[in-house]
Order: structure tokens, then sequence, then C-alpha cells
């Protein structure tokens, strides 16, 4: 697949459109499994996952082992956060429209950690951050909420690994 944003404009067009197509079946699939289950699988990080998967399927970050190493790190750290901090079942940042100071320095050592631990792994991953920040700022609580993000992003992992794979077509 060309990875270039160089190309004549049928070419991006034909990227594009693949692009569009294998994302909406992927995230089609995450959302039907996750109605079956009655969770939201369906979170922030699953869209820059995906993007990285499906249309940069040769890099670094687009690897599987990045992926699942990146999101478990981020999972990790943020959880690890949110116990250090004492903000296990404190609302979210979301509920309670700011930020409290524990929240703020719980967000940034869980971030600092994760990328010390991909780097530390060779296990680049960028939307893995975004995992960080969605349990330490409560939004993906411990429970079906977190739950659901990494049953999303397994799934949503396990098919872009199978759909940048199938055949583009002519260059």
């Amino acid at each position: 697949m060309d990875e270039s944003p160089a190309g004549s404009l049928g070419a991006r067009l034909r990227l594009g459109a693949r692009l569009f197509v294998l994302s909406a079946v992927a995230l089609t699939a995450v959302g039907a499994i996750g109605r079956g289950i009655d969770w939201i699988l369906l979170t922030t990080t699953i869209g820059p996952t995906a993007y990285i998967l499906l249309a940069h399927p040769r890099s670094e970050a687009a690897q599987i082992r990045n992926s699942v190493l990146g999101h478990t790190c981020g999972a990790a750290c943020g959880l690890a956060c949110l116990a250090a901090f004492g903000l296990w079942d404190h609302p979210s940042t979301v509920g309670q429209h700011s930020d409290t100071w524990r929240q703020i320095g719980a967000q940034a050592l869980a971030v600092g950690l994760t990328l010390f631990l991909l780097v530390l792994l060779n296990a680049h991953h960028p939307p893995a951050v975004a995992t960080t920040l969605l349990i330490t700022s409560g939004i993906a609580r411990p429970g079906p909420p977190l739950y659901g993000m990494l049953t999303g992003l397994a799934v949503v992992i396990a098919a872009a690994a199978v759909l940048s794979r199938l055949p583009a077509g002519r260059p």
C-alpha cells in the first residue's frame, strides 16, 4: 500500500476509499460485538489505533506487538497511578468539569511512565497514551468501561491485522 500522501489524485482517492471501507468494517465489528455483550467498545483510542494499523501497516507503530504492548502498558500505568493517587473511586474529570491536582499528577505520571515503558520495551504505539489518559481521567473506570475499552482495542487490532493484509489491487 502506498503510505505516502504524494501521488496522483486517483491513487489518493483509491487509498482513501480503501481506508474508508476497511475502517468502517473494523469499527462496525467492534460496535456490533459491544452491542451483543452490552458494553461500549468504541472508545477514543480505537480511532487512532485503527488509523495506524490500516493506513500505515508497515510502520513500527502498526506492529501487532507494539499495539498490544503499548495499550497494555498504558492500561497498567493508568491503573497504577489511579491507585497510587487514591483515585480509584474518584469522579471522572468529565463529571467534575475540571481536573483536581491529584488527577493532574496521576495523569502526568502515568503518561511519563507509559512513554518510559514504550521506549524501554521498544514498543512504540502513540495511541496507547490515550488509553493511559482515559483511565487516569476516570473516563474508562475499572470495571465494564475499562473492560469494554480493552476488549474493543483487542478486536480492532485483530480486525485491522487481517484487513490491512487484504490485497489492495493495482498500485
